[in-house]
C-alpha cells in the first residue's frame, strides 16, 4: 500500500513548474471548489436523512416500521453512477417525467415547458445524498438501539418532550456514530466519477481522469491526485476528531428505549417520510432500469454478445480479486493474532492499519499510484524475457492482473477487518490447546480456525465480490484494451446517450448489490431492536 503512495509522489514530481502553474490556475480552483461544495452538500444531506430515519424507526412504532427499518438500507445496492444514469433518462426533456408534466399542463414542446436541469451541482448533491445516507443510518441506528433507556427515561420524567429528548440527549450521544457514517459517505463521494461526470460537475476525480486520459498528462493527474489525497486525510482526521470522546461505561447491558406507538395520520406521515428516501434512492431508479431492460430484451431478443462478454469479464475479475483479497486479509488478520499471542501487537497492528488505507483512498488516486510500480515490474520482466530470447510484452498493464491488484489494495480492509472480527470470537484457549498438542500455527489455522471462520469468510467474500463488480474509477483507468466490465460498459453507453443499452448492465450490478444489503439487513434485524418492540 505504501509503494503506490510513494510512486504517486514520484510521478507528481516529474511535472514541470509550468505544468503545475497551469493546473494551479486553471484546473484546481474550479475542481477543488466543486468538490468541497459537493462534500458539504452531501455531508449535510446524509446526516439529516440518515439520522432522522434512524431516530424515526427507533423511537416510534407504526405500521410498516419493521419493513422500513431494513428497506432504508436498499440504496446501498445502487452505485451512485447508476442512480445518475437512471435519473438522467427519467428527467430528460424528452423523458417520461417531463413528458407527463407537459401533457398534464397542456404544453406540446419542451421549448414551452421544462423542469430545471438535473445536470448541476445541486442535482449531484441531491442524488448522492439520497444514495449514500444509509452509511449514517446504519451506524446511527445501531447507536440509538444500544443507548441506555434509563438515560432517556430519566429525561422524560423531567418533562422533556420527544423532540427535546432527541436534540438534547440522544443526538449528542450519537455524534461519534454520525461522524463515522458521514466520513464513509464523503469518502464514497470523493471516489465517485460516473455520477459527477454524468451530471456535469467538474470534481477532482473527474479532473484526474480527464487530465490523464484526455490530455495524456500523467504528472498533472498525479499532482491533482495529491490534492485529493490531502482532502482524504482531512476527512479521516475530522472523523477521528468527531468521535474522540467515544468512551462509555455501564454496569449492565443497555436496554433499548420503548418506541412510541403512532396511529392515524401521524403513523401515515411517519411511513411516508421514511419511505421517501427509499423511493428516491432505490425504488424509482431500480424500477426504471427494470422497465428499460425488459424493453431492450424484448425488442432485441435477448442480451447482446458484447454485454455477455462484459458480464463474463466482470465475474472473472471479481472472482479472482475476491480470492486474492481473502488470502491477503487472512494473512494480515492471522499475523495480528499471532503477534497478540506473543504480546507484540504493535508491528502487526500497524501493518493492519496500513493495509486498511486502500479503502479510504479513491480509486483514481490508487490507479495513478499503481501505474509506475506496474510499469517497473513489466520492464524488469521484459528484461528477463529478452535475455532468454523472448518477446517483450505488457504482463501486468496489458492484462486484467492490474485490476486484480488494484481491487486487492482497495478492498483489503473489508477482508482483513471481517476476518479479524471473526478471529476475535474464537477463544484463545483453542490456540493454547493446539500448541500443547504440538500443532504449528499454520496447521492450527487450517484445522481449527478456518472451519470456525467460514461465516466471516463468506461475508467478507460477498462484500468484496460485489464491491469489485461496482468499482468504476480504478477499472476505467487500469483496464487493458478491449476489456469491458459491466460498470465500464454502462459508463460508455451513458457517454453515448444510449441509456436503454446500458440499462441491462446497470440492472445486473444492482441485483448483485442487493446481496450484501440483505446480509446487512439480516444482521440489523438480529441486533435485538426489532424483536423487543
Amino acid at each position: 500500500m505504501l509503494l503506490p503512495l510513494l510512486a504517486l509522489l514520484w510521478t507528481a514530481a516529474q511535472g514541470s513548474q509550468g505544468l503545475w502553474s497551469h493546473i494551479a490556475v486553471y484546473v484546481l480552483p474550479r475542481s477543488a471548489l466543486n468538490t468541497l461544495a459537493l462534500l458539504a452538500g452531501v455531508g449535510t444531506l446524509v446526516v439529516a436523512i440518515g439520522t432522522g430515519a434512524a431516530w424515526l424507526v427507533t423511537a416510534y412504532d407504526f405500521p410498516g416500521r419493521r419493513v422500513l427499518a431494513w428497506a432504508l438500507l436498499l440504496p446501498l445496492a445502487v452505485p451512485t453512477y447508476i442512480v445518475a444514469f437512471a435519473y438522467l433518462d427519467l428527467l430528460h426533456p424528452l423523458g417520461p417525467v417531463q413528458g407527463a408534466a407537459r401533457a398534464l399542463l397542456g404544453y406540446d414542446s419542451p421549448r414551452d415547458f421544462r423542469l430545471p436541469d438535473i445536470r448541476s451541482l445541486a442535482g449531484a448533491v441531491l442524488l448522492l445524498g439520497f444514495v449514500l445516507y444509509p452509511y449514517v443510518y446504519l451506524t446511527t441506528r445501531a447507536m440509538f438501539m444500544t443507548q441506555a433507556s434509563s438515560l432517556l427515561e430519566a429525561a422524560r420524567t423531567l418533562g422533556t418532550t420527544r423532540a427535546a429528548l432527541f436534540l438534547r440527549v440522544a443526538l449528542p450521544l450519537a455524534r461519534p456514530a454520525i461522524a463515522i457514517g458521514a466520513a464513509l459517505a464523503l469518502l464514497e463521494t470523493l471516489n465517485d466519477i460516473g455520477a459527477s461526470e454524468f451530471l456535469g460537475v467538474q470534481t477532482l476525480t473527474v479532473a484526474i481522469y480527464s487530465t490523464w486520459v484526455t490530455r495524456s498528462d500523467l504528472p498533472g493527474a498525479a499532482q491533482i491526485a495529491l490534492v485529493m489525497l490531502a482532502i482524504v486525510v482531512l476527512l479521516v482526521v475530522l472523523e477521528r476528531y468527531g468521535r474522540r470522546r467515544q468512551r462509555y461505561a455501564a454496569t449492565q447491558r443497555p436496554r433499548p428505549m420503548q418506541p412510541l406507538r403512532l396511529r392515524g395520520g401521524a403513523a401515515a406521515l411517519a411511513l411516508g417520510l421514511g419511505a421517501m428516501p427509499v423511493a428516491i434512492g432505490f425504488a424509482i431508479p431500480a424500477a426504471s432500469l427494470g422497465w428499460q431492460s425488459l424493453e431492450r430484451l424484448r425488442r432485441h431478443g435477448g442480451a447482446t454478445p458484447q454485454l455477455l462478454d462484459s458480464a463474463g469479464n466482470t465475474l472473472a475479475v471479481a472472482a479472482a480479486a475476491t480470492v486474492a483479497t481473502l488470502l491477503a486479509g487472512l494473512v494480515v488478520a492471522w499475523a495480528l493474532r499471532l503477534a497478540q499471542r506473543r504480546r507484540r501487537p504493535l508491528l502487526a497492528g500497524a501493518a493492519l492499519r496500513v493495509a486498511s488505507l486502500g479503502y479510504a483512498i479513491p480509486g483514481t488516486v490508487l490507479a495513478i499510484g499503481l501505474l509506475l510500480p506496474l510499469a517497473w515490474f513489466d520492464d524488469a520482466a521484459n528484461a528477463v524475457l529478452q535475455a532468454f530470447g523472448g518477446a517483450p510484452r505488457m504482463l501486468l498493464m496489458g492484462s486484467a492482473t492490474a485490476l486484480v491488484i488494484a481491487y486487492v489494495l482497495r478492498f483489503l480492509a473489508i477482508s482483513a477487518g471481517g476476518i479479524e472480527a471473526g478471529l476475535t470470537r474464537i477463544p484463545g484457549s483453542l490456540d493454547q490447546a493446539a500448541a500443547s498438542l504440538g500443532e504449528r500455527p499454520g496447521t492450527a489455522l487450517a484445522r481449527v480456525h478456518l472451519p470456525l471462520l467460514r461465516p466471516a469468510l463468506a461475508a467478507a467474500a460477498l462484500l468484496v465480490f460485489v464491491d469489485t463488480m461496482k468499482e468504476l474509477p480504478a477499472t476505467l483507468l487500469l483496464r487493458p484494451l478491449n476489456f469491458e466490465t459491466l460498470a465500464t460498459r454502462l459508463y460508455a453507453e451513458a457517454a453515448r446517450g444510449t441509456y436503454e443499452e446500458g440499462a441491462v448492465a446497470a440492472l445486473l450490478i444492482v441485483a448483485a448489490g442487493l446481496l450484501p444489503v440483505m446480509l446487512l439487513a439480516r444482521a440489523g434485524l438480529g441486533y435485538g431492536g426489532e424483536r423487543q418492540t
